[in-house]
């Protein structure tokens, strides 16, 4: 699948996770210019980042965000991913004001949360096709 460039952020997020796919799709659809890559949290490709990183590789309830050699967890990946978006999206980097204590919390509550209210799957989604180019193996 497609190797991230030089200046292409890359979004790590938990593949069998209704929401964050959900999450995914909503940014390719805002992202015209394909800035992003993507790869799942439990790809060969999302543990070896986390693991150069320190990160525990059990612990999927993160979305992460690599770009210019530094990582953007939880509700400040999530925050710099709609800042580069396209429309009024990045209107919602407004909230980096809000200390990231109530942020995270905000965040980690959804996390928690997020395959009872969403659903989970078996197994990580397969990108169409015409997608699969934005995705890291």
């Amino acid at each position: 699948m497609g190797a991230p460039g030089p200046v292409n952020p890359v979004i790590l997020f938990d593949g069998v996770c209704n929401l964050c796919n959900q999450s995914v799709l909503f940014i390719i659809r805002h992202d015209p210019q394909r800035k992003f890559r993507f790869a799942s949290l439990q790809s060969e490709f999302g543990q070896q980042q986390m693991q150069a990183r320190y990160l525990n590789t059990t612990q999927l309830n993160t979305v992460l965000l690599l770009h210019n050699g530094k990582i953007y967890q939880k509700s400040r990946a999530a925050l710099e991913i709609v800042r580069r978006l396209n429309g009024l999206w990045p209107l919602l980097y407004l909230f980096i004001i809000v200390p990231p204590f109530i942020r995270n919390g905000v965040y980690n509550w959804i996390a928690r949360n997020r395959y009872r209210w969403f659903g989970k799957q078996d197994a990580c989604s397969i990108p169409t096709p015409e997608l699969q180019s934005l995705f890291i193996s």
